[in-house]
C-alpha cells in the first residue's frame, strides 16, 4: 500500500498564499495533484492542510482531504515528521491496515514529472537498506571544492576537507542538492527515527531543470517562464 501526501499550510512568508497562487493559470498545488494522480504506483493521495481554501481547491482537482490538520502541526516552526505520522495514522485507521510506503510530494517543485515521482518510488521499493529515498540533483557547487564556511575567527575554510587538495571539481566526491520533489519513506522510518536525516537514506537523481524549488517571488517567475518556454 503506497500512500501519497501533499502537506500544505495556509499562508506563506516568501510568496503570499504560495500554495494556491496561480502558476501558468493553475493554482500551484494543482500541478502536483495531477502529477500524483497520474502515478502508476500511488494507491491513494491525501492532502494535509489547515486551510479551508486549499482544501476546496484540492478537492476540485481530484484529491481527497479526509481531515483538517491540527493547529499544533500547522505553525511556522512545525516539523513535517509529526505531520507525516498524523496523516499516516489517520489514514490507517480509515482502512484498518498499514501502509508500506509514504510518498510526500512538495508543491513547490512544480516542474517535476510523474516519471520523477515513480522513479523514486521504484528506487525505494528496490532498496533493502535505504528507509528514505530523496530526490536530488547535481549542484553547481561542491563542498569539497568551491564552498566555504566562515569560522568563529572570521577566516574561511572549505566546508568539507579531503586528504589531498582537490584541484578539479570533477575529482571531488559526488554530492547532491536535495529537492523536495519526492520523499519516499518506508513506514518503519517514521517510528524508528525522529527525523528523516537520521534514517538510512539514498538519493534518486533528477534533472536540475525540473528540480527548481519555489521559495521566493523570483523563483515563482522563473518557473512560470520555464513552463511557458516549454
Amino acid at each position: 500500500m503506497i500512500l501519497a501526501t501533499i502537506c500544505c499550510r495556509g499562508g506563506s512568508r516568501g510568496v503570499p498564499n504560495k500554495n494556491i497562487k496561480l502558476l501558468n493559470g493553475e493554482p500551484l498545488i494543482v500541478h502536483t495533484i495531477r502529477q500524483a494522480l497520474a502515478s502508476n504506483y500511488i494507491d491513494e493521495l491525501i492532502i494535509s492542510t489547515d486551510s479551508e481554501q486549499i482544501a476546496e481547491i484540492a478537492k476540485a482537482a481530484g484529491a481527497k482531504v479526509p481531515f483538517m490538520r491540527p493547529a499544533d502541526l500547522a505553525s511556522d516552526t512545525s516539523s513535517k515528521w509529526p505531520v507525516f505520522i498524523h496523516a499516516v495514522e489517520y489514514f490507517e485507521q480509515s482502512i484498518d491496515g498499514e501502509i508500506d510506503l509514504l510518498v510526500d510530494l512538495d508543491v513547490t517543485v512544480p516542474l517535476k514529472t510523474t516519471a520523477d515521482i515513480d522513479g523514486a518510488i521504484v528506487a525505494a521499493k528496490n532498496s533493502n537498506s535505504a528507509l528514505v529515498t530523496i530526490t536530488g540533483y547535481e549542484p553547481e557547487r561542491n563542498p569539497y571544492f568551491n564552498m566555504m564556511e566562515v569560522r568563529e575567527d572570521g577566516l574561511a575554510q572549505l566546508v568539507k576537507k579531503s586528504d589531498k587538495p582537490i584541484v578539479r571539481r570533477q575529482d571531488a566526491p559526488e554530492v547532491y542538492s536535495l529537492s523536495p520533489a519526492a520523499f519516499v519513506m518506508k513506514r518503519k522510518a517514521l517510528y524508528d527515527y525522529a527525523h528523516w536525516s537520521e534514517a538510512p537514506c539514498q538519493i534518486y537523481p533528477m534533472p536540475r531543470e525540473r528540480a527548481v524549488d519555489i521559495d521566493s517571488q523570483f523563483d515563482f517567475e522563473l518557473v512560470e517562464f520555464l513552463m511557458k518556454k516549454k
